[in-house]
């Protein structure tokens, strides 16, 4: 008599969306820092993502973040002197000070991009493109209507 297979523990389905996750962004940023942004860690693509095209201010950055004045302020002092974001005065407020990604913070964006696709293409190398696809539409079916945001970092520690 064949015995079923054990039924899958619902808690199995979070850990291995979170493995996923966390091979590809491993395996990014081992790239990035082959290409020579060894400085750049995972929280850095949301904060770069987060001050945008237009640049923004500390506080506002906290708050696409989900995390504190403080924590935000640290981390743009951390990407400052690596030489990824920068700080100018608003020259709509000169009372402000804004934060703006620097050419370096837009090459490690551009270059992320790119490892990205290369990823992915490795992704369907081993499972076959039409399970990739296939993959990703049923993870947008599921996935919340505003699935990206950028306060994944005030989330994980909030």
């Amino acid at each position: 008599m064949a015995t079923a297979d054990p039924p899958r523990p619902g808690f199995a389905l979070p850990l291995l969306l979170l493995a996923g996750f966390r091979t590809l962004i491993d395996d990014l940023h081992a790239e990035l820092a082959r290409e020579g942004h060894p400085e750049l860690r995972p929280l850095h693509g949301f904060v770069l993502q987060a001050v945008g095209a237009d640049g923004t201010t500390a506080t506002e950055l906290g708050q696409r973040l989900g995390i504190s004045k403080q924590a935000a302020g640290k981390t743009v002092d951390r990407l400052v002197a690596v030489g990824y974001l920068e700080r100018v005065d608003d020259p709509s407020d000169a009372r402000r000070r804004l934060v703006r990604v620097t050419a370096r913070g837009a090459d490690g964006l551009r270059r992320s991009a790119e490892i990205f696709d290369q990823l992915r293409a490795q992704w369907a190398d081993t499972l076959g493109p039409e399970r990739v696809t296939a993959m990703e539409d049923d993870l947008t079916t599921l996935a919340a209507a505003n699935w990206f945001r950028l306060d994944v970092p005030g989330w994980f520690g909030g």
